[in-house]
């Protein structure tokens, strides 16, 4: 079975809004950049830094970032220190907005917060998702979230993007 939770124009619309909350909470701080984690993120994180020079003028940087050998369900820790990281600039002293399109567990954000550690010394880290779906393993919550929704556990909520499906949706599925 399938489920229909958001459009293109939700979509939008929920981009916006983060960016107004967004703004409203770096405008007074040092620089703010964005880091996506990789594959939806960093859509997500692209738009988000788009809007938000559309809307202030100022220039954010955007990059992504690849969490694989940061996972605790991966057994290759000894590649972490050793694979080229994917953020295209300097973190320290910058507000990084890390985001995500689905938070769950918590355990992806964890892997991309030691990630981003291990690069430099960030003044702050916020969390941005599209859909929080509850179920947290680890005590990590969005400081911007688009959706909340309750899914069970066989549930799987998929986020469609233009840039890689040709259209913005998110569906969640089950048996």
């Amino acid at each position: 079975m399938q489920k229909h939770i958001l459009d293109n124009n939700d979509i939008e619309r929920i981009i916006s809004r983060m960016a107004l909350e967004i703004l409203e909470r770096t405008e007074d701080s040092p620089p703010l950049v964005i880091i996506g984690i990789k594959k939806r993120g960093d859509i997500l994180g692209d738009r988000l830094a788009k809007k938000i020079e559309s809307m202030d003028g100022r220039a954010v940087e955007a990059s992504a970032i690849d969490i694989t050998f940061y996972r605790d369900d991966v057994d290759l820790k000894a590649y972490k220190y050793i694979f080229t990281k994917d953020i295209q600039f300097e973190v320290n002293e910058k507000n990084v907005v890390l985001v995500d399109d689905v938070i769950f567990t918590g355990r992806s954000v964890r892997a991309a917060l030691d990630a981003i550690v291990d690069s430099g010394r960030p003044k702050s880290i916020q969390v941005a998702v599209l859909i929080d779906r509850g179920g947290r393993e680890f005590p990590i919550q969005p400081d911007y979230f688009g959706k909340k929704i309750q899914a069970d556990l066989e549930s799987d909520v998929q986020v469609f993007f233009n840039e890689t499906d040709n259209e913005d949706k998110v569906i969640i599925t089950w048996e």
